[in-house]
């Protein structure tokens, strides 16, 4: 079976993304972190939101609940597929056994190198050179030292869908990630432009557990996309939305 239709989610709010607002509120140059970036894990808010998503795929969404769910290892996002996509509870009505995620390195989020948990203004500050060598270049292809640009999440991307491709998956598979992949699986999967994918991301900010639908026609090269960055899931069900930068390349001009 070919897939035609991928659902697109990006992690609840993390204690992470509450960190980094708090840094933005205070002007801090480092983000106040106390765990690694594949280590940090949802906020209470994130686990509210994660839930009101598994809700309502087995309700109102039942019509996109995929066949197959893939996950970045980072624990944010695992445990937004484990809430979402885990074992029905009593409150839906015990209607589903549960979809276990497969965890997938290639959907991490974009690794920063040595501007990991930097604040823009921290940038700035500590590695001027960096900063103006991210101006020069862009935020699509700008690699910070041992870090990855835009680019490299491309390659990471195109390498997953081909094993999708070979490995002939399911017609509709769910992949839980982060802001930055999101906005990469649109630009590799609808053939954008990097001014393209840029001008959507510092106009739409991909809000935690949004949902994107990209879909095609059976041996369709491109794909279009159906759904982009819904939070009806959360306003269904009274969690709170939250938008929250994440990856600092997508939003700043």
């Amino acid at each position: 079976m070919t897939t035609t239709q991928l659902l697109l989610i990006r992690h609840g709010e993390s204690e992470g993304n509450v960190a980094a607002a708090t840094a933005a509120r205070d002007a801090l140059d480092v983000v106040p972190v106390t765990a690694r970036d594949a280590d940090v894990p949802l906020s209470a808010t994130g686990v509210e939101q994660a839930s009101s998503l598994g809700l309502w795929l087995r309700g109102d969404g039942r019509g996109i609940l995929p066949g197959a769910v893939f996950s970045s290892p980072y624990v944010r996002a695992r445990q937004t597929a484990e809430l979402a996509f885990g074992e029905s509870t009593a409150e839906d009505g015990g209607s589903s056994s549960g979809i276990p995620p497969m965890l997938d390195e290639r959907l991490r989020d974009r690794e920063l190198g040595v501007l990991d948990t930097l604040t823009g203004r921290g940038i700035v500050a500590r590695f001027p050179q960096e900063a103006e060598r991210r101006r020069w270049l862009g935020k699509f292809y700008y690699r910070p030292p041992g870090g990855e640009s835009w680019a490299d999440l491309a390659l990471r991307v195109r390498s997953f869908l081909l094993d999708l491709e070979v490995h002939d998956g399911p017609e509709r598979v769910a992949v839980v990630c982060h802001d930055a992949v999101v906005l990469v699986f649109r630009y590799v999967c609808e053939g954008l432009t990097e001014q393209e994918v840029l001008e959507i991301g510092a106009t739409t900010p991909v809000m935690n557990t949004g949902v994107t639908v990209l879909a095609r026609e059976p041996g369709a090269r491109r794909w279009q996309p159906t759904l982009f960055n819904s939070t009806e899931h959360l306003e269904q069900h009274g969690a709170p939305v939250t938008q929250h930068g994440g990856d600092r390349d997508v939003f700043s001009r």
